[in-house]
């Protein structure tokens, strides 16, 4: 998809703020047809910029207590072995978000659980049970202060 338009941009941030609006509500507030609506929607799943949709979850109130920064050096960097490291990552439900950054650690994770012992059997069973891991840090999250999905478009 070629850059995006204003009329692109105000239909990402609608649904954004409510993916369940309708395709003539949509239409209504960004002033263009249902037709033409609907065909700039589609182009926007179609192109990979808006690559799903889903409920946004309170983590309080779906009992995640436990919220921590769980910083990751592997002792080994070899593609085999970072490749393994990922996809096992990848598939831990606890294990909401992980970023690759310059410098050090290697991994930044944002982790969820119900409470510390989750943490513990998370830390015990996974990241412990990996010989590729080097060095693990943990950061509790005392308080959130900002969190959000929206994207500035």
């Amino acid at each position: 998809m070629a850059e995006l338009t204003n009329q692109d941009r105000a239909l990402v941030r609608l649904l954004q703020e409510d993916c369940r609006l309708t395709n003539q509500e949509l239409a209504d507030r960004t002033g263009m047809s249902a037709s033409v609506c609907w065909r700039r929607v589609r182009a926007l799943e179609e192109t990979g910029v808006i690559s799903r949709y889903a409920a946004i979850v309170d983590p309080d109130a779906a009992g995640l207590k436990f919220r921590a920064m769980v910083h990751v050096s592997l002792a080994r960097t070899d593609a085999a072995t970072v490749h393994s490291f990922l996809e096992e990552v990848g598939r831990r439900p606890e294990v909401l978000q992980c970023y690759a950054t310059s410098g050090s650690p290697d991994y930044h994770m944002l982790v969820m659980c119900r409470d510390l012992d989750d943490y513990n059997r998370f830390y015990d069973e996974f990241l412990f049970e990996r010989s590729c891991v080097g060095q693990v840090s943990m950061h509790l999250i005392v308080k959130t202060v900002k969190s959000d999905v929206k994207l500035p478009v």
